[in-house]
C-alpha cells in the first residue's frame, strides 16, 4: 500500500456506483468533528461479492496499520454484497440499512434494490438540461460571448479570480442552471458603470466578492510579482467592485470563506432558481 499522509483515523467510502453519495453523506457527518485528521479512501464500483471481499481485506489491512478500526460509509444496495462487510473490524455506517429499510416499512413496499439507481439518467429531460447548462456556462465564461444571455438563469459578476467560473460550472453540473459570468474590470470602474450588455439582464445579476488579501494570494499564483496581483491593486478593485454592486442594487456575497456548494446554494435561494 502506498505511503499515506499522517492521520488519526482512516475513512472508507464503499459503493457499488461512483461513491459520490457515500462521500457526500460522510463529509456532512464528519464535518461536525474538528481537529481530527482523516485519511479518506473511496472504493467505487464494489458491485460483486468478490470485489466486496477485496474491499474488506483492504479495510482490515488499513486498520492493522493504524492500530484503530477504520470508519466505513457504505451505499451498497445488493444485500448479498453488503453482507460481506458486516463482520469487518470497522465501524460501518450502512446508509441503505439505516434509511431504506425504515422507508420500506413506512411505505409498505419493497425498494427496488437496484444498483446505481440514484445516478442513472432515468429523467432524460433533466440529464439533457444539465448537458445544455454545462455547454452554456462554458460558452459564456468570463464574458466570452454576449450571444444568448437572455437564456441565462443567472449572470455572476465580480473581479477576476473571485470564484465566478467554478461557481458557474457547479451550478450547471449539479443543478442544470445556465450560469454565465462576467468580469468587472478597471475600465468599468473608471466609467462608473457595468458593462452595457448587463443592464438588459439586471434581474439575473448576482455578485461575488473576495477579501483583497486572499485575492492577492490567488492572483500571485497566476501572475507572480505583477501589478495585477499586488495587494494595493486588489484592494482598489475589490473596493470599486463592491461599491458598484451596492450602487446598482446587485445582491452579492463574499466568497472568501465559503465553499462552492455554499455559494451556489445562496445564489439558488436569493434568485429563487430551481
Amino acid at each position: 500500500m502506498p505511503d499515506q499522509p499522517p492521520a488519526d483515523r482512516s475513512v472508507f467510502y464503499v459503493s457499488d456506483g461512483t461513491g459520490i453519495t457515500a462521500e457526500t453523506f460522510g463529509h456532512s457527518l464528519l464535518s461536525q468533528f474538528e481537529g481530527i485528521r482523516l485519511r479518506e479512501i473511496r472504493l467505487p464500483f464494489t458491485d460483486s461479492p468478490e470485489k466486496a471481499r477485496e474491499a474488506v481485506n483492504r479495510i482490515r489491512q488499513q486498520g492493522e496499520i493504524d492500530g484503530v478500526r477504520p470508519i466505513v460509509f457504505s451505499t451498497l444496495v445488493n444485500p448479498e454484497i453488503s453482507r460481506e462487510l458486516r463482520d469487518m473490524p470497522a465501524m460501518c455506517i450502512d446508509l441503505f440499512a439505516n434509511f431504506v429499510e425504515p422507508l420500506e416499512n413506512e411505505f409498505g413496499v419493497r425498494s427496488t434494490h437496484r444498483i446505481g439507481r440514484s445516478h442513472t439518467a432515468t429523467d432524460s429531460g433533466q440529464y439533457q438540461r444539465r448537458i445544455e447548462a454545462i455547454n452554456f456556462s462554458l460558452a459564456h465564461d468570463d464574458g466570452q460571448s454576449n450571444t444568448g444571455l437572455e437564456k441565462a438563469d443567472v449572470i455572476l459578476v465580480g473581479v477576476s479570480r473571485c470564484g465566478k467560473t467554478p461557481t458557474s460550472l457547479y451550478l450547471a453540473m449539479q443543478h442544470g442552471i445556465k450560469a454565465a459570468n462576467y468580469p468587472l474590470i478597471p475600465e468599468d470602474f473608471d466609467r462608473g458603470r457595468l458593462p452595457e450588455v448587463l443592464y438588459r439582464h439586471r434581474s439575473k445579476l448576482f455578485g461575488l466578492s473576495i477579501a483583497p488579501d486572499r485575492l492577492a494570494e490567488v492572483r500571485f499564483e497566476r501572475r507572480p510579482n505583477s501589478r495585477y496581483a499586488s495587494i494595493e491593486n486588489c484592494r482598489a478593485e475589490v473596493g470599486a467592485a463592491e461599491a458598484m454592486m451596492r450602487r446598482e442594487g446587485i445582491r452579492w456575497l463574499s466568497s472568501t470563506t465559503k465553499s462552492i456548494e455554499e455559494i451556489a446554494a445562496t445564489v439558488l435561494q436569493e434568485l429563487e432558481l430551481r
